[in-house]
């Protein structure tokens, strides 16, 4: 599963539901082939449901805000930031439930199966769905829709109070672009990561969430530093410590300070294999 996640991720156009059901393989030991095939079967099925072209961009966001929203019922709710199922695409497939990124990647699988102009759109602290023209603006051929809220299809003001409400800051045409497949997929990486970190008894999946980050075509040095220290606090110091030494080089280069914290913790590891 790992070398196809590899793969996958460095191919010319990296598929987005076969990566999330990766990661959700990686996170669910039953999750087989044919689990995998059965989602896709069913973002088909759901596909299928449209209306024959619907039109407009907002035409297709109504169509999806009715066949997914309320006649399916996916939407998100607090609750759903402490599970880790909200980041794995076949179990919000199955509950109909998830993170506000991971009820996008349904809409959008959906939507473009069905041949509509859709992409994500990674507004700071809140993932939603765009469709037709990106950089005009919102309600200027760009329609914009919140998943986590049912489909709602967003006014310019209310994409300016979701990142208003993120970040403090106003809404700039940047944020409007399209996400690519790997910045979605690392972006669900960093989820996983920040739901691990808050659980250190859930190290392992902090640890998993890491490796295939680290999968990447390109990915922060950081990252080693992240995965080596989860492989100290797991108790595995040789491995750990030695991964601390080769980021220590890595650092060295560019701040000999840091390289020198992180071989003292190096040092640490190995002292604790005593």
């Amino acid at each position: 599963m790992r070398r196809r996640f590899a793969e996958e991720a460095r191919c010319e156009r990296p598929d987005l539901s076969t990566l999330c059901l990766l990661v959700g393989a990686e996170a669910d030991g039953t999750l087989d082939e044919a689990g995998m095939d059965a989602v896709e079967v069913e973002l088909d099925r759901l596909a299928g449901e449209l209306p024959h072209r619907p039109g407009s961009p907002r035409a297709w966001a109504l169509a999806l805000r009715d066949l997914l929203g309320e006649r399916y019922g996916f939407h998100g709710v607090p609750d759903d930031y402490q599970r880790l199922e909200s980041s794995l695409l076949h179990e919000v497939l199955r509950r109909r439930r998830g993170l506000p990124i991971l009820l996008s990647v349904v809409w959008i699988e959906v939507a473009r199966r069905a041949g509509a102009p859709v992409y994500g759109v990674a507004l700071p602290g809140h993932f939603v769905v765009g469709f037709g023209e990106p950089g005009g603006g919102v309600g200027a051929g760009q329609v914009l829709v919140d998943p986590f809220d049912g489909g709602r299809v967003l006014s310019g003001a209310d994409a300016e109070l979701l990142v208003a409400g993120a970040t403090g800051a106003s809404l700039d045409a940047s944020m409007l672009t399209p996400a690519g497949v790997l910045d979605v997929v690392l972006r669900i990486l960093n989820n996983v990561r920040a739901w691990a970190a808050a659980r250190p008894e859930r190290s392992d999946v902090g640890l998993w969430a890491v490796e295939l980050s680290l999968l990447f075509p390109s990915h922060a040095a950081r990252l080693r530093y992240e995965r080596a220290r989860l492989l100290v606090q797991r108790g595995e110091f040789s491995a750990g410590a030695g991964e601390l030494e080769a980021y220590a080089e890595v650092v060295s280069a560019v701040d000999e300070a840091a390289g020198e914290r992180v071989r003292g913790e190096a040092l640490a590891a190995r002292a604790m294999l005593n």
